[in-house]
């Protein structure tokens, strides 16, 4: 086998679920003994946190009956049920159909889903109710969505097609977020540009996008289908087919062997003893999809096995639970003050400490509740949970609830 064969492969065990845990706990390792430049971590806390964050799982679901972590939940928002109502509504010609419809949603709300900024909010016209942040963007993303935006067919607006992705003009998508001089957005013209990277992403691969429809993220579920073994999906091949699929959109990012690495960085306190040295896997939006992806495919009739293969996802809520609780710790306080790069040593560190602790808590509430992984699978201890509780300890601390780190955000990571 050549270098530059030996150098994919070697890629393609980074574009894993396993790949990212196995890092990130190694990452965790280091922190804990002492050997990361700017994160200490202390084990001794992690109890209190997820005392926290049981706390905030009562709160939230009295009854434990917590549902997964996914985007379904954000369109939800304010107590109603945007897509329940669209689904009872509309004359579907299929159970096919449906879940196409429901991937095109998922799959282009979930890559809008970065980080807005503290300025910008999302007044939604049916219930003049208005919404900030993940919540802001779900309803956004699903009010244009469902009024036509991203489809190329009149007759037909509950779709997006590749050849519109394409062909979105700066001005409508700004004018879908309501964005204005005084409702700024961070990082607009990076989703426009991720929306382009994903129409031509599609269009370039009939094989995964088309096969039964013209190209469309939601042709993705036709491909998943052929994955099936009787009657279940592993939850790993849907982020393998997430990533393989999705793999060119990320801007600027790494590449090895000829294979594009997505949500990976590097950080030299990862050490090994080949070409992935140094190299940090996250995919966080990507397995963020991959979790959002699971409630279609239910309801089309396929089982989804093997959730909890799939990790907690490195964010600003689950990582801001962790450091606003004391369970990791600036080296140098004074740079919780600075703006970081989202490649900084800095954030990675943050990020896969994030991954790794969140295996951890789940573990602990578990225990205290008496279930096992397959009863309360980490996508339930991420929505219930480690995410709400990020965002409850960041209200208690600071002013509105922003994250104790500043991350520059490009629209295409956070």
């Amino acid at each position: 086998m050549d270098s530059s064969h030996s150098e994919a492969a070697l890629a393609r065990s980074l574009l894993t679920p396993g790949a990212v845990r196995e890092r990130a706990h190694r990452m965790l390792d280091l922190g804990i003994a002492g050997e990361l430049p700017h994160f200490s971590v202390d084990p001794g806390k992690l109890c209190r946190c997820a005392d926290y964050v049981l706390d905030t799982i009562r709160r939230n679901y009295p009854t434990l009956q917590v549902p997964f972590h996914a985007r379904w939940r954000h369109f939800a928002a304010g107590g109603f049920d945007r897509w329940g109502t669209l689904d009872r509504n509309t004359a579907w010609p299929s159970d096919a159909a449906r879940a196409r419809a429901a991937f095109d949603l998922a799959i282009v709300s979930v890559l809008l889903d970065a980080g807005a900024g503290p300025d910008w909010s999302y007044l939604e016209p049916a219930s003049g109710e208005r919404f900030a942040r993940s919540e802001g963007l779900a309803v956004a993303s699903f009010d244009m969505f469902a009024s036509g935006v991203f489809s190329a067919k009149p007759d037909d607006p509950l779709r997006v097609d590749a050849s519109r992705l394409q062909s979105l003009d700066a001005a409508e998508v700004a004018a879908g977020f309501q964005i204005r001089a005084d409702n700024p957005m961070a990082g607009l013209d990076g989703r426009i540009a991720l929306l382009r990277r994903l129409g031509a992403a599609v269009s370039g691969n009939p094989a995964l996008f088309a096969r039964e429809d013209e190209a469309r993220p939601g042709g993705l579920f036709d491909s998943l289908l052929l994955q099936r073994e009787n009657g279940l999906l592993p939850a790993n091949a849907i982020l393998s087919t997430l990533l393989e699929g999705l793999g060119s959109i990320w801007p600027g990012r790494l590449a090895l062997g000829g294979v594009d690495l997505g949500d990976t960085w590097r950080h030299p306190s990862l050490v090994t003893d080949d070409a992935t040295s140094g190299l940090v896997p996250f995919h966080k939006l990507s397995q963020w999809l991959a979790y959002s992806l699971i409630e279609p495919l239910q309801a089309a009739g396929l089982g989804v096995s093997g959730v909890d293969g799939l990790t907690g996802l490195a964010e600003y809520r689950n990582g801001g639970l962790f450091l606003d609780l004391g369970v990791i710790t600036l080296r140098d306080p004074s740079e919780a003050g600075l703006q970081h790069e989202p490649g900084s040593n800095l954030v990675v560190e943050w990020r896969a400490l994030t991954v790794a602790l969140l295996d951890d808590v789940a573990g602990l509430i578990r225990d205290h509740l008496g279930l096992s992984a397959e009863q309360f699978p980490l996508a339930k201890a991420l929505e219930g949970g480690t995410w709400a509780a990020g965002r409850r300890i960041a209200r208690e601390k600071r002013p509105g609830g922003p994250p104790p780190l500043t991350v520059v955000t490009d629209g295409t990571v956070f």
